[in-house]
């Protein structure tokens, strides 16, 4: 792992070992069967967008403060027609906490809309945790995660019904997350989805030739998600153009005076790039 993935693994850590001493597992998880289902995620178009929700950037800086209403930003992805909102957890670099994530799902779910968590999980612990907050989805980054835990963590959300993010970085992961995905035995479930994230952990610059250059490399018939660095209708008709069906829209959203409208014009340019390479 790189520096930062390596930071945040440990501090996640930290997190759940804390979080489990609060409340044990058995606990946790007549807690999350107690939850009330959420909503089911649904991608029926030739593109699709999930918007995100994060006080905190490390590349971008501040971009809510804590008193900005979450509700408010959350219902106008859904306007803009969002397949599912994401929202970051993670509280040393996103300024992030369950309690957010619990605050969008309330305000989503009576419109369908399903929340992600997304997070630095390293622990299934952690998947009934968020499961018990309200999501309908995880981010599991394969990179963080070896063979056997990737393994246990996307069993464990299928298990919870919950829809999967698989985050990739390069061939490596790729490889990697394709095979735990579909080894033998694998239970079905909720949509399993793989992603590319194009930021180098490193610099935490964007690199958007990376989404052409390994979109040969994902596996077929899993819904393709792009990650990092998407701000314009532009990049979302290319993204179509070479075969994602989704992309992962952050820090522009955030900063975007009309997301409702950013949002319609984004998924717009990439449908009508996807339809006319179908």
């Amino acid at each position: 792992m790189s520096g930062f993935l390596a930071q945040m693994a440990e501090a996640s850590g930290e997190r759940m070992r804390a979080a489990r001493t609060r409340e044990p597992l058995a606990a946790l998880r007549v807690r999350a069967d107690d939850t009330p289902d959420p909503p089911a995620f649904a991608f029926d178009d030739a593109f699709e967008l999930i918007a995100e929700y994060k006080r905190r950037s490390p590349a971008l800086g501040p971009l809510a403060g804590p008193d900005e209403r979450i509700e408010r930003q959350v219902i106008a992805y859904a306007r803009g027609g969002a397949a599912a909102v994401s929202v970051l957890t993670e509280p040393s670099r996103f300024d992030g906490d369950l309690a957010q994530l619990s605050r969008a799902a309330a305000a989503l779910a009576p419109i369908g809309v399903p929340v992600l968590r997304k997070d630095f999980l390293v622990d299934a612990y952690q998947v009934f945790e968020s499961r018990a907050a309200g999501a309908g989805g995880v981010l599991l980054i394969a990179r963080m995660l070896d063979d056997s835990r990737l393994s246990e963590m996307l069993d464990c959300a299928r298990e919870l019904s919950l829809f999967t993010l698989v985050e990739t970085f390069d061939a490596r992961d790729i490889e990697r997350a394709t095979t735990a995905i579909r080894r033998p035995g694998a239970s079905d479930g909720a949509p399993v989805l793989i992603g590319v994230n194009c930021r180098d952990l490193a610099t935490l610059e964007v690199l958007p030739f990376r989404f052409r250059e390994l979109a040969p490399l994902l596996p077929a018939g899993l819904p393709r998600v792009a990650e990092s660095g998407i701000a314009t209708g532009a990049q979302c008709a290319e993204l179509a153009r070479a075969g994602y069906g989704l992309a992962l829209v952050g820090g522009s959203l955030m900063r975007a005076p009309d997301p409702v409208r950013a949002i319609r014009d984004m998924l717009a340019a990439g449908r009508a790039a996807a339809l006319a390479v179908a």
